[in-house]
């Protein structure tokens, strides 16, 4: 195949993809509320559009970002690349994990597929790590929401509450040496420390390949990760969508409203089964706080809900040792709880009664 051939094909392909992503939405209410006929505001009519748009885009993220990821390693040194990520400038490459991730819009499970991607990149594990824990927690839509809603001194010191949980977070893992919990699936040979790219099948190819060499591993590696990773993608995102359309608002009220110091932890562990992304949990918050829960309280339920999620779990689960997933849910809830005690004790979040 020819330069222009292949170029052609792949222009081809992403014009496809973007075609599927933007249709989406719009599919996904045509088929629920149109074809199956459900009710727009009712919890079914939700639940099943959910479930619909929210399949279709992970699985159309989890083969864009991981064949994107493995066609430009197959032509980078990846050992390289990790050595100058690693050492001295890791410090550093905590924070380039958590920055990127608070720029990317991602929900928690949405980050999975980048997740995957540059783990099997051979990037080290503490900025991966880094990098899954920030980019649900923040996104710049909802940092203006946050301060139009709250003011931009509570929306900045959300920002660098995400971007320490990120930084700490990627610490914590690579202190724990909680790399060696991932699946063989993505946990990298020590055998392997030439400066060849290898996918997750175990295929290594010579460091100079053509476009359409690193097409075929880039297909391969997608191949391979989709097939396992897939069925948990809809069981996870079914889950979600249950919760999603049923869990009734009025509970959280009821139980987090007093303002005791017990209401930020269990805030956060009633939000990790809910499944939501950062821009859409932020009208949630406003109605949390109507309704007089305090500021750090209804900001750790909703970082609960955004930052880890049962559907994330599920997926994980597929990557992830039980130990490593207990370790990272650990953090999270240590890090939400620690953030809604002080966003409750802040001046400027004191008085967030609306």
């Amino acid at each position: 195949m020819n330069r222009i051939g292949f170029l052609g094909k792949g222009a081809a392909a992403v014009t496809v993809w973007i075609a599927a992503y933007t249709i989406n939405r719009p599919l996904a209410e045509w088929l629920a509320y149109g074809l199956f006929g459900l009710a727009p505001g009712g919890s079914a009519g939700g639940a099943v559009s959910f479930f619909i748009y929210d399949t279709i885009k992970i699985l159309l993220l989890l083969v864009f970002m991981v064949y994107g990821v493995a066609f430009f390693r197959a032509g980078l040194q990846t050992e390289r690349l990790r050595a100058r990520l690693a050492g001295t400038r890791r410090g550093f490459g905590y924070l380039l994990g958590a920055g990127f991730g608070a720029v990317t819009p991602f929900c928690s499970c949405s980050s999975i597929p980048l997740f995957l991607g540059f783990t099997t990149a051979g990037i080290p594990f503490g900025i991966t790590m880094s990098f899954l824990i920030t980019s649900p927690m923040i996104n710049e839509i909802a940092v203006i929401l946050l301060g139009g809603l709250l003011g931009w001194p509570f929306a900045l010191a959300y920002v660098c509450t995400g971007l320490l949980a990120g930084i700490a977070g990627g610490i914590i893992m690579d202190a724990a040496g909680a790399e060696r919990w991932l699946k063989p699936l993505l946990r990298r040979n020590p055998q392997l420390q030439e400066l060849r790219p290898s996918c997750a099948c175990g295929t290594i190819l010579p460091t100079r390949i053509s476009l359409e060499g690193r097409h075929r591993f880039a297909l391969a590696e997608t191949h391979s990760i989709f097939r396992r990773v897939a069925p948990w993608v809809v069981i996870g995102v079914g889950a979600g969508a249950l919760l999603h359309g049923y869990v009734p608002d009025e509970w959280v009220v009821t139980h987090l409203g007093k303002g005791q110091w017990w209401t930020v932890p269990l805030a956060v562990v009633a939000g990790i089964p809910l499944y939501a992304n950062v821009t859409g949990i932020v009208p949630i918050l406003e109605s949390l706080l109507l309704k007089g829960v305090p500021a750090g309280t209804a900001l750790a339920f909703c970082m609960g809900t955004v930052v880890v999620s049962l559907p994330e779990i599920l997926m994980l689960r597929q990557i992830m040792r039980w130990k490593l997933i207990a370790l990272f849910l650990a953090v999270l809830l240590v890090f939400c709880t620690a953030a809604g005690w002080l966003f409750n004790g802040l001046p400027f979040a004191a008085g967030t009664g609306l």
